[in-house]
């Protein structure tokens, strides 16, 4: 079956690239967005900081203070008027006049010539704009009340930071479409912000298709395996902050296929099977895929994970939002549907929910070992990033790639990325990869 669109790809041989595909994905994306909005309304959650990690925020938080609220000493030090390092001389002399805190100010004006020990964070004086650091002192005789420094290590206006400086009132502190980080909560919380306009939540549905799947606790039959697909999925899922459905196991018939997909379009924007859309799979499935919606069967030039169903089912009797649900068919070996929802799934996922960052960020390590390629497909090799003895970041595989190797996953803290035309790799050459965890 090939996509009704003629804005999507058809079923292609040799192989669609991956970029091509993420394209397309893309592409049906931004359409069902614009769609979504000549619908309906987009209506914001109001929601607790302390609930709010992960989630997407749906408008521009605007700092209702400047940051800071005053002028601010930026180091412990002596504050004083720059005015007084213009005279003639190489070193100057001020006296101590008294101390500012964080939070207890010196409440006097400090006149030409004086100074006043000062901390991190405290409030400039009046009459001061300068800070000397405490470490460029050279102490007097009388260190209890004097001190000098050398006016060439200075600057009127040194180590101040103004108010308004960091952010201004009115201003956006964090941009709509930031998935939440600590940073951006504990940001907020300084502003003493306690609610968060965000998106709301992306409903997803999830199932496995096959004969041979047995839920957890049955015992296996001669040919049965349980069903791993849906747990690695319901992680990925709760890891974005996503409402998951979860549909279960359903066998290989077409009654229970359509009935299980029409029963997911009722309810989630999204629907993610696995299982079901490798070559010689039973005519059926296609033909409810068909039925239901605007769906093509990809075959996608990568390992793992080259076939995949993708497109939209249209909406059906009961849908309450009468949108349509996009559609992934993942492989079903184990790996193959970790790959493909981190390289095609998750990106669409986040931009269909409105986030404005929506790709891993890639860097670069050394190979340790000679890695084999294939050129004309691009490769996502399971792999553990390290360093060597000169601090250079190196790269390792977990062993065996097969696609239904789910120890090589769990081992693993990066994927290897050999592009498309990429050929065999040479022990010390650099190579792309990027890591499953984020630091923030």
């Amino acid at each position: 079956m090939e996509p009704h669109s003629p804005n999507r790809p058809p079923l292609l041989n040799p192989a669609l690239p991956v970029e091509k595909a993420r394209e397309a994905i893309a592409d049906l994306v931004k359409e069902l967005l614009e769609e979504a909005q000549k619908q309906t309304p987009l209506n914001f959650e109001l929601t607790p900081l302390d609930q709010s990690i992960n989630r997407i925020l749906g408008s521009d938080l605007l700092s209702p203070i400047d940051v800071p609220a005053a002028d601010n000493s930026a180091m412990d030090g002596y504050a004083f008027d720059g005015a007084c390092l213009k005279d003639d001389g190489d070193l100057a002399r001020l006296q101590i006049v008294g101390t500012a805190f964080a939070g207890k100010p010196f409440d006097k004006v400090v006149s030409s010539g004086q100074c006043v020990k000062i901390m991190t964070g405290a409030l400039m004086p009046a009459g001061c704009d300068t800070v000397i650091p405490q470490e460029l002192i050279i102490e007097s005789s009388n260190n209890l009340a004097t001190i000098e420094f050398e006016k060439k290590l200075l600057k009127a206006g040194d180590n101040r930071r103004l108010r308004g400086e960091d952010l201004q009132k009115g201003k956006a502190a964090v941009s709509a479409g930031r998935i939440l980080r600590p940073s951006d909560l504990g940001l907020a919380a300084s502003l003493g912000i306690k609610e968060l306009p965000l998106r709301p939540q992306l409903k997803v549905a999830i199932l496995s298709s096959g004969d041979e799947l047995r839920p957890l606790g049955e015992p296996l039959s001669t040919g049965t395996i349980y069903d791993s697909n849906r747990y690695s999925l319901i992680g990925l899922l709760n890891r974005l902050n996503f409402k998951i459905i979860d549909c279960g196991i359903v066998r290989d018939d077409p009654a229970s296929l359509k009935k299980a997909f029409c029963d997911a379009a009722k309810q989630a924007d999204v629907l993610i099977s696995s299982g079901g859309v490798s070559v010689g799979e039973a005519d059926y499935t296609k033909q409810i895929m068909q039925e239901l919606g605007d769906v093509g069967f990809w075959k996608i030039a990568m390992r793992p994970g080259r076939p995949m169903a993708f497109g939209t089912l249209k909406p059906v009797d009961g849908q309450a939002n009468k949108k349509r649900t996009l559609f992934f068919g993942l492989p079903g070996n184990p790996v193959a549907v970790m790959v493909t929802f981190y390289q095609f799934v998750q990106s669409a996922l986040l931009a269909l929910n409105g986030a404005s960052q929506t790709e891993p960020t890639l860097m670069q390590a050394i190979a340790e070992a000679p890695i084999r390629k294939k050129a004309g497909r691009t490769e996502f090799q399971r792999a553990i990033l390290g360093r060597n003895k000169d601090g250079r970041p190196t790269v390792r595989l977990t062993g065996s790639q097969g696609a239904g190797i789910l120890r090589s996953m769990s081992e693993a803290n990066c994927f290897v990325i050999l592009n498309h035309e990429q050929g065999n790799v040479a022990a010390g050459e650099w190579v792309d990869v990027a890591l499953f965890e984020g630091l923030l």
